[in-house]
């Protein structure tokens, strides 16, 4: 039988993300009515109120495509002690970020004060919604990023389903701190 877990996880903004998008779309909005005015201004002047049209049409787009864009979501899929993340971009776009074995993990746990240190050579992939009592990490070894540390959100059936697969060591540490 397979063993198999599907959650899906939103990325909350934080006040600095709320900030930089307000600022994108009230930048962008001027912007295109100042490009759109200056060509109305520039009517029978030849190629101007073209070229002003189309900026404005440019402007107005890209700030669509930049603030649609921070809206974000990670999926995780556990499937036979396999766990895939992707990040899923305004609801369009799908890239996957990594994929590992659960049985590869040197160490997970709760991501909080207790979590050990990330070392400089480390790289560490966040795939969470930024809200820190959900947050848990696993450290291992990844083919393309080496020593890896995964910061994610899973729910209790996608951590059911790892911990069948987690080595030995790591569920008995686990069974241990939730004593």
């Amino acid at each position: 039988m397979d063993n198999f877990a599907e959650h899906l996880v939103k990325k909350e903004l934080t006040g600095g993300d709320k900030a930089k998008r307000m600022i994108i779309l009230i930048g962008g909005i001027v912007m295109t009515v100042l490009l759109a005015g200056f060509a109305i201004l520039m009517l029978g002047q030849g190629l101007l109120p073209f070229v002003g049209l189309v900026l404005a049409a440019v402007t107005g787009y890209g700030t669509y495509y930049i603030v649609t864009n921070m809206y974000v979501e990670y999926e995780y899929t556990f499937t036979n002690g396999e766990l895939e993340v992707d990040k899923i971009i305004a609801k369009k776009k799908r890239r996957s970020m990594l994929e590992v074995s659960v049985g590869k993990f040197r160490d997970f746990g709760r991501y909080d004060d207790s979590a050990p240190e990330e070392t400089d050579d480390m790289t560490v992939v966040f795939a969470t919604s930024n809200i820190a009592s959900e947050e848990w990490y696993a450290d291992f070894d990844h083919e393309a990023y080496g020593d890896t540390r995964l910061v994610f959100c899973p729910d209790e059936n996608m951590l059911e389903n790892m911990r069948k697969n987690l080595p030995r060591a790591l569920r008995a540490k686990l069974e241990e701190s939730e004593e």
